[in-house]
């Protein structure tokens, strides 16, 4: 077989590298630096290694094929199609500049004050079709409100098949709600790292509802974006 000097693979390793640096920043808790490992478990935790699991071990064969046929540092017995190259570079970008966590969140939030009218909530979620509210009182989140509460206020108030709204107020309806967990984070913060999130809580046994986005991650900020775990199942 002819040997050629050829760009290619060398762009190909570069970027596999890349990808190598990316995935070990994201993975911490693998043992080593294996690149097989940290897709491995990678993809357990973030969606973006888990839909491009299959295509990042092939990357790792087709390394270690072109790695092992190499003959010194600037010839390769073989090398990898244009396409192959052009799609582990577009890869290793995604992975090296994930997208923020603002940029996939509901926005804007549809919040509420402790002192709403009921009847916004309810309006809201007829209109926008959403389930969950963070409440503000006295300029601080005090947690979420969801539309199942609602409904259980509702039922406890139902008379003569009439429910009486006036006057009633958020914080009337609050001791209705499950206390849920919520975090905040910043709007810097990358999806990576809200998917990280979920992903301790629940392997402590807990249920984060729903990470809330401010400025600067303080719970006393107005909210900019809000991301639940049916949402980063969408993103997969």
């Amino acid at each position: 077989m002819e040997i050629v000097e050829v760009d290619l693979s060398e762009r190909f390793e570069v970027a596999f590298n890349r990808i190598h640096k990316a995935l070990s920043k994201m993975v911490r808790s693998v043992n080593g630096n294996i690149f097989s490992q940290l897709v491995a478990h990678g993809s357990k935790r973030h969606a973006i290694i888990r839909s491009h699991k299959d295509e990042l071990f092939q990357f790792a064969k087709l390394r270690n094929a072109i790695v092992h046929e190499k003959l010194r540092t600037d010839f390769y017995i073989a090398e990898p199609h244009r396409e192959v190259v052009e799609r582990i570079e577009e890869i290793a970008t995604l992975l090296e500049k994930p997208v923020t966590a603002l940029s996939i969140s509901n926005s804007p939030v549809v919040y509420f004050n402790y002192y709403s009218s009921i009847k916004d909530v309810i309006l809201s979620i007829h209109k926008n079709t959403y389930t969950k509210f963070p409440i503000y009182k006295d300029g601080t989140c005090i947690g979420i409100l969801t539309s199942g509460a609602v409904i259980k206020w509702m039922a406890k108030h139902l008379t003569n098949d009439v429910i009486d709204l006036a006057n009633i107020h958020v914080g009337e309806v609050i001791p209705y709600e499950t206390k849920h967990l919520i975090d905040f984070v910043d709007k810097e913060r990358d999806i990576f790292e809200v998917e990280e999130m979920f992903e301790k809580r629940h392997a402590h046994g807990k249920k984060l509802e729903a990470v809330i986005i401010t400025e600067n991650g303080q719970i006393d900020e107005k909210p900019i974006g809000i991301i639940t775990s049916w949402d980063l199942i969408e993103i997969d």
